[in-house]
């Protein structure tokens, strides 16, 4: 097999390595849904972060907004794995295809990659960790979990836009 074709190969498993990730998390989140949903009242509601916070005025502690961030959180899982999933197949399809027919068909990899990086990025570290001062919290805190996605993320997204060639 050509070197090339083995650099397509790993490009299609790291890129459904993700969203085989992606996927496993929003099923989990559906499966066990409570032990989520608690991460998500906690952080939001701002009850274990440091006393005398002064930025506690940000807590969202209406359950219902709980739910309504939670679900679009397993919805925004779901995008990702699918987007990865179905990008890896768009991939393997043209995996003896030219050059320029494989990178083209890298679209839907990157919408996926995309999604999963604004998810644990702007979702967990921006919004929860910053936002809703989730660093703050011994036991509500999913900083390292969520910065280890964003870690692979990045690293697959640089590799799989890099140009392939014939």
């Amino acid at each position: 097999m050509k070197k090339s074709l083995w650099i397509r190969a790993s490009k299609i498993l790291l890129v459904s390595g993700i969203g085989c990730l992606a996927f496993v998390i929003a099923f989990n989140n559906v499966v066990d849904y409570q032990t989520n949903f608690l991460f998500v009242q906690h952080v939001m509601s701002m009850d274990t972060v440091y006393p005398g916070n002064a930025l506690k005025h940000r807590a969202i502690t209406e359950p219902l907004l709980h739910s309504t961030a939670y679900a679009f959180i397993i919805l925004c899982e779901f995008v990702t794995a699918a987007l990865c999933l179905l990008g890896s197949l768009q991939l393997l399809k043209h995996i003896n295809s030219n050059a320029e027919m494989f990178n083209e068909a890298k679209l839907l990899p990157v919408l996926g990659l995309s999604s999963g990086f604004a998810l644990w990025f702007f979702g967990f570290l921006v919004i929860g960790a910053e936002w809703f001062c989730m660093w703050q919290s011994a036991e509500w805190n999913g900083q390292e979990s969520a910065f280890r996605f964003v870690v692979c993320i990045v690293l697959v997204l640089i590799y799989i836009g890099l140009d392939d060639k014939d």
